[in-house]
């Protein structure tokens, strides 16, 4: 499940390149809407609607839900921003951070443990958004900005415990009215000689719901700070996708913070590898 999320979401610049003719809030209009409708059939095939109505009568699951529902859409919408406006560079750069940033958020509101080797990660990290933020003379919030939410979703998504489906869809219905409204009263970009093929449009549904059903069920399984292992595969093909077929100039500055912050990222990945090797694995 680790496996496909962070692939599919490694190759999505690709999809939301297609997409550049649309203003980004009428893309990530459409990637609610259609998500939804995916995650309605989904409910009622899988037979999940009873866990949906529990959820929401739930005070506190409701309360996390709406918590999480502000988080992924502004991931969404920092996302999209980066891409079609010439800057997956700095949306990988947020991508590589994100492991770190949830073996932060594990200690802290997990209480999972953090030894030397991982703090040496952390830290490494930071020097890198340290390095780019000094070049660039202010704070890198395209970076920052979606591996906070990012990591935030994902710490919110474990705590609460609901199925990715059942989950999801409450999310994505919560966005609805706010996608509906945007698109009623804006211009209809799709009747433009220069809209994307209708079919791309549609296709949103199932490019965002199909890595986001895989993650939240491999955050389930998961250590919420072994997702770090995996989680690098999307920022390297980003970063591959930017330079190799969006032509982004690679500086400098970058192959400093990425030099940093992927030398945290072995330091983890060794550590953590490490100690899967030396304690035994016992049967559930």
């Amino acid at each position: 499940m680790g496996l496909g999320a962070y692939t599919i979401w490694g190759l999505l610049p690709l999809f939301i390149r297609a997409l550049q003719a649309m203003p980004v809030a009428d893309i990530l209009a459409h990637r609610v809407i259609w998500s939804l409708a995916v995650l309605l059939v989904l409910a009622t095939a899988m037979k999940r609607w009873t866990a949906i109505r529990t959820a929401i009568a739930t005070p506190r699951f409701l309360l996390a839900l709406i918590a999480s529902t502000l988080l992924i859409g502004s991931n969404w919408m920092i996302y999209v921003y980066s891409i079609n406006s010439g800057q997956t560079l700095q949306a990988s750069l947020g991508y590589f951070i994100n492991p770190l940033v949830n073996v932060l958020l594990g200690v802290v509101f997990l209480r999972e443990r953090l030894g030397r080797p991982e703090t040496l990660a952390i830290l490494l990290a930071a020097a890198g958004v340290a390095a780019l933020a000094i070049h660039q003379g202010g704070v890198p919030l395209i970076p920052l900005g979606l591996a906070a939410t990012f990591g935030l979703y994902g710490l919110v998504r474990k705590i609460v415990g609901l199925g990715p489906v059942e989950g999801l869809l409450i999310e994505t219905g919560l966005l609805l009215p706010i996608a509906l409204a945007w698109l009623l009263t804006m211009p209809n970009v799709l009747a433009r000689p220069d809209a994307p093929a209708l079919w791309l449009v549609l296709a949103s549904g199932l490019v965002t719901t199909v890595p986001m059903l895989l993650f939240v069920g491999a955050a389930h399984r998961m250590r919420y700070s072994e997702l770090g292992l995996l989680q690098y595969i999307g920022p390297t093909l980003q970063l591959l996708i930017a330079v190799a077929v969006f032509g982004e100039p690679l500086r400098p500055i970058h192959m400093l913070a990425f030099a940093l912050i992927w030398a945290g990222l072995a330091v983890y990945v060794a550590v953590t590898w490490h100690r899967g090797r030396v304690t035994p694995t016992l049967p559930e």
